[in-house]
């Protein structure tokens, strides 16, 4: 694309100073996403008694607007991606308060709302809203000139939604939001021994969620318990056995046959079995290569908010990516957890969007300089 660099357009000043590097790299990830769910989903389609295309279509449908969303909210500044993340922030807050009153019921949790024949996850969108939020009142605690208590109120944020989201109950989405916080929190300049106590908290938490919630429970036991691990995981890692290094073929893997959530949680599986290891590594190379480009053009930043921002919505994006591949390598306990970008999932998919539209906004230069903003 040839775009003078005296374009003063709004779209001239957006392609000279967005990171294209990054946006190759997530282009990328989704064109692996489509081609998996057209491996992944007519198996699943059809034993759902849907047309084998079922999925296909509504994943299609929902690409090009993320894909928008992404492009909109890059052209923001920071300010406003500041603006729209409190919008956001506040209405993903009710709709998780909603879940608990009209909440779908699906396996014993409330996570999804019915909204005009689909389903939301509110949870997904209130993740890059956190984020956003949380960094510009760690920011703010820190600017002599501001009068708002900024750790006092993000503290009492997370709390909410932690609360809200152990209703559910949610606890892959509340570890997120934990590690949002703390990463966050941590550069905003966290003293040492306040580190030690959260890790002391997390590891009580986790040790709590252990003997009250019973699905958390099994999924432990069966992680730690070779004979008793989970049909899916066990399919897992045939599907990667079976793969071997260059994979048996688009279209050609049979462990989606039986994967109940081969198009979704356990989509890296059908990666691993029809286009082998070395597509895998691609894959994993295609985030850690986000997450670290991310991270390098935040070094010059001088803005304290854009640095804890960037920071959450990066990590983010790259635990949840990791949390996904470990599960389905059986590296840890499964947690429902979708890969992004790669796994089936409305709510995910746009929200997704949202976020790292808000990396691409946040990690501009300023035009004509060389600075971020």
């Amino acid at each position: 694309m040839m775009v003078s660099r005296t374009d003063q357009s709004a779209f001239g000043r957006w392609w000279w100073t967005v990171d294209r590097w990054t946006i190759l790299a997530l282009g990328t990830l989704c064109g692996f996403g489509i081609i998996l769910i057209l491996a992944a989903s007519p198996a699943v389609a059809e034993r759902d008694r849907f047309d084998s295309l079922h999925f296909v279509r509504h994943q299609l449908a929902l690409m090009p607007l993320t894909i928008a969303l992404m492009f909109a909210i890059s052209l923001q500044s920071p300010r406003m991606i500041r603006r729209l993340a409190m919008v956001g922030l506040i209405f993903g807050v009710l709709a998780l308060a909603a879940t608990l009153v009209i909440g779908i019921e699906t396996k014993g949790a409330r996570r999804w709302i019915g909204l005009a024949g689909l389903t939301l996850q509110p949870s997904e969108f209130v993740k890059p809203c956190f984020a956003i939020v949380c960094a510009w009142l760690f920011a703010e605690q820190k600017n002599p000139d501001s009068k708002i208590p900024g750790i006092l109120v993000a503290c009492g944020i997370y709390a909410v939604i932690l609360g809200l989201l152990a209703k559910q109950p949610d606890l892959g989405q509340a570890a997120i939001i934990s590690a949002i916080w703390f990463a966050e929190f941590y550069l905003a300049g966290l003293p040492i021994i306040l580190v030690a106590g959260f890790a002391l908290a997390g590891m009580g938490l986790v040790t709590g969620a252990y003997f009250v919630f019973p699905h958390f429970h099994t999924r432990v036991d069966g992680f730690f318990d070779a004979g008793g691990t989970p049909y899916q995981v066990k399919r897992s890692l045939e599907a990667f056995t079976n793969g071997g290094l260059w994979g048996v073929g688009p279209g050609e893997g049979t462990i989606k046959d039986y994967l109940p959530d081969a198009h979704a949680d356990f989509v890296f599986a059908v990666a691993g079995e029809e286009f082998g290891l070395v597509i895998c590594l691609v894959i994993v190379a295609l985030f850690a290569f986000i997450v670290l480009r991310g991270f390098a053009r935040l070094l010059n930043e001088r803005n304290l908010y854009v640095v804890l921002a960037g920071t959450g919505l990066l990590v983010q994006f790259g635990l949840q990516a990791i949390i996904n591949m470990a599960s389905s390598l059986s590296m840890m306990p499964t947690k429902g957890m979708t890969l992004p970008f790669l796994s089936y999932g409305g709510s995910s998919l746009l929200a997704l969007g949202l976020g790292m539209g808000m990396v691409l906004a946040l990690t501009r230069r300023r035009f004509g300089t060389g600075e971020l903003g």
